[in-house]
C-alpha cells in the first residue's frame, strides 16, 4: 500500500536528519538512493523538504551529529528534533515585516505584473448585454421617470421609451409617441436617442423627440443638440447642429429646422402641464394634437374645417372646452356622439 503524502514527508525528514551532518555511510547513502528510485513521489518530498531546509537559514545553528542507529526506524533523539524542524520548514511562512531593500524592485515588479495581468483578465472578459429599462404611457396620461444617471424622462400620452445606460454611453429609444429629456450633465457619455433611423445626442441639456407615424420633430429649449441622419442603408447627411430655440421636422427623409423664440419652444412642450400652445396652425393639426390625449376624438367633416388657422393655449384634457370655444368664434359647427365630436364648417 502506498504511504500517504504525509508519511512520505516523514521519511524523507529522517533521511536528510541522518545525511545532514554530512556523516552519512555508505550503506546509508544506498539505502537513501534506493529509497528515492522506489517512487517519483519520494524525490520529490526529499527535494522539496531540502530546499525548504535550506532556505529556512539553520543548517548552520544545529548541532550535527552521527546517528547511533542506521536503520531508518531508529533515529536518535536530536534527529528527531531536527527531523520535527525540517517538517516545520515545509510549512507556509508568515510574510515578514520588513522586505530588504534589494528586493523590493523585485516585489514591486511582481505586484504591478499580477495587477497587469488581473486588469487584462477583466478587460478581455465577456461583457453581458445590458438589459433595457422600459418606460411607458398609456392614452391621455403623462409620466415623469427619474433615470439611474439624474436625466429625467417625462413622457406624454400613449408612449414608450427604452433606457440602456452603458459605461460610455446613454442609450435611448423611442418606441412612439413623444417625450421630453431633462440630460444630466456628462461629457463622458452622449445620451443619445433614436427614433425613425435618427439619432439626437446631447450631453447636458433639454430638449423633446417626437415621432409620428412618418414624421419626427425635435425641440430644444437648453444647450444644443446634434441630430444625425440614418446611419444604415441610407444616403448619409452632415450632421444638423440645433440650439436652443430651435425645432426640427424630419420629413420624407428631409431635415427642416426653424428657429423660435426660446420662450416659444417651451411652449410647444408644455404639455406636461396640461396645456397645448398653438401659433397660428391649421385646426387639423390641432385637432390631431388633442386626439393624441383623448379616447374621445375629434373628427374633422371637411377640408374648410381643416384649413381653418387656430391659436392660443388649450387644456388637453378639456376637449369639450375648446369645442364650444370653436363654436363661438369660428364658422364651425359641432355635433357630439358618445366617441367623437364632427366638427364641421358653417
Amino acid at each position: 500500500m502506498r504511504a500517504s503524502s504525509r508519511e512520505i514527508e516523514q521519511t524523507a525528514a529522517e533521511w536528510l536528519a541522518r545525511c545532514d551532518a554530512g556523516t552519512c555511510t555508505g550503506a546509508e547513502r544506498a539505502a537513501l538512493k534506493d529509497w528515492l528510485t522506489q517512487d517519483s513521489a519520494h524525490k520529490v518530498a526529499y527535494l522539496r523538504l531540502q530546499t525548504a531546509w535550506s532556505e529556512a537559514g539553520r543548517l548552520r545553528v544545529l548541532a550535527a551529529g552521527r546517528p547511533q542507529d542506521a536503520s531508518a526506524h531508529a533515529v536518535p533523539t536530536h534527529h528527531r528534533d531536527r527531523r520535527a524542524q525540517m517538517l516545520e520548514a515545509l510549512q507556509p511562512r508568515a510574510r515578514p515585516r520588513h522586505i530588504p531593500r534589494t528586493r523590493w524592485f523585485h516585489v514591486a515588479a511582481a505586484a504591478a505584473l499580477a495587477a497587469c495581468a488581473l486588469l487584462l483578465g477583466w478587460s478581455l472578459r465577456p461583457v453581458p448585454p445590458v438589459a433595457a429599462s422600459v418606460y411607458a404611457s398609456t392614452l391621455g396620461q403623462v409620466r415623469s421617470f427619474a433615470l439611474a444617471d439624474g436625466s429625467r424622462a417625462t413622457l406624454s400620452s400613449d408612449s414608450r421609451i427604452e433606457v440602456r445606460l452603458l459605461p460610455h454611453a446613454r442609450d435611448i429609444t423611442l418606441v412612439r409617441g413623444e417625450a421630453i429629456f431633462e440630460v444630466a450633465k456628462d461629457p463622458t457619455r452622449p445620451f443619445t436617442v433614436a427614433a425613425a433611423g435618427y439619432r439626437a445626442i446631447a450631453v447636458g441639456t433639454r430638449y423633446g423627440v417626437r415621432q409620428d407615424a412618418s414624421n419626427l420633430r425635435v425641440i430644444v429649449t437648453e444647450g444644443t443638440v446634434r441630430l444625425e441622419s440614418p446611419a444604415s442603408g441610407q444616403p448619409a447627411r452632415p450632421a444638423v447642429l440645433l440650439p436652443a430655440g430651435s425645432l426640427a421636422l424630419v420629413q420624407g427623409g428631409s431635415v427642416l429646422v426653424r428657429s423660435l423664440a426660446v420662450a416659444q419652444a417651451r411652449e410647444l412642450l408644455d404639455w406636461p402641464s396640461g396645456m397645448l400652445a398653438f401659433h397660428d396652425a391649421p385646426l387639423s393639426e390641432v385637432v390631431a394634437e388633442f386626439n393624441r390625449f383623448n379616447a374621445r376624438k375629434l373628427v374633422l367633416a371637411d377640408g374648410a374645417a381643416a384649413a381653418l388657422r387656430v391659436g392660443g393655449n388649450f387644456r388637453w384634457d378639456n376637449e369639450e372646452g375648446f369645442v364650444r370655444l370653436l363654436e363661438a368664434g369660428f364658422p364651425v359647427r359641432a355635433e357630439a356622439g358618445d366617441d367623437r365630436i364632427v366638427l364641421h364648417s358653417r
